[in-house]
């Protein structure tokens, strides 16, 4: 199946719709993941986030395996687990994210835009379903304001990352308890040069702390 993809004799929506019709598909579609070959690393990995968001509970057994595609020298893979453990964070009966939530977390502080911006985008997601980590959340993601900047990671970046961080504070706001935080945050970005920002921002103000 593997070479079949390779060989573009399937598309990523064949392996797809294959997988959902027999899961004891997965462990080729995960090792798939580990391929030498772009098309089949990155085909395989496109799968499993979509599968996750389905699927959660049939890929959860295989958390272990996501959360160690953290640590993968492929930022694209990277950026696929940080969405899939995500997406299975609303499964996680043995708390594996908790566990690992200050490495997960790290990855604001990396030099490259869509790493942080992955962070903050899946934030909201994680704070819904596991509403006690919520007001840890928001204190990271506080931190968005403070990053350094790289040849990667400019102010105008900064400023993308804000506008990624009111969103997310917009999904799980009612689970936040110290909120005067996330409102300084918010109005922070009011007089910033990027106007979708201080759109995203005057539109939270009026929902939230109106």
């Amino acid at each position: 199946m593997l070479q079949e993809i390779a060989n573009k004799f399937i598309t990523k929506q064949d392996l797809l719709q294959r997988v959902e019709k027999d899961f004891s598909l997965l462990p080729v579609v995960l090792a798939g993941v580990s391929s030498p070959k772009a098309a089949v690393r990155y085909g395989c990995a496109s799968v499993l986030m979509d599968l996750s968001r389905t699927h959660p509970e049939k890929l959860y057994p295989h958390m272990d395996s996501f959360i160690a595609l953290l640590g993968s020298k492929y930022r694209i893979l990277t950026w696929n687990a940080m969405a899939i453990i995500a997406n299975l964070a609303r499964v996680d009966e043995d708390r594996k994210f908790d566990a690992i939530f200050t490495k997960y977390y790290s990855f604001l502080n990396d030099e490259y835009m869509v790493t942080v911006a992955n962070v903050v985008g899946n934030s909201g997601k994680i704070a819904l379903v596991k509403p006690y980590l919520a007001q840890r959340i928001a204190d990271e993601l506080l931190k968005v304001e403070s990053i350094s900047t790289s040849p990667h990671l400019t102010e105008e970046c900064k400023r993308v990352i804000a506008e990624k961080a009111i969103e997310s504070f917009s999904v799980f706001f009612s689970q936040i308890k110290k909120k005067e935080k996330v409102v300084h945050f918010v109005k922070n970005q009011l007089n910033s040069p990027r106007k979708t920002l201080v759109s995203k921002a005057e539109i939270f103000l009026k929902k939230w702390n109106g």
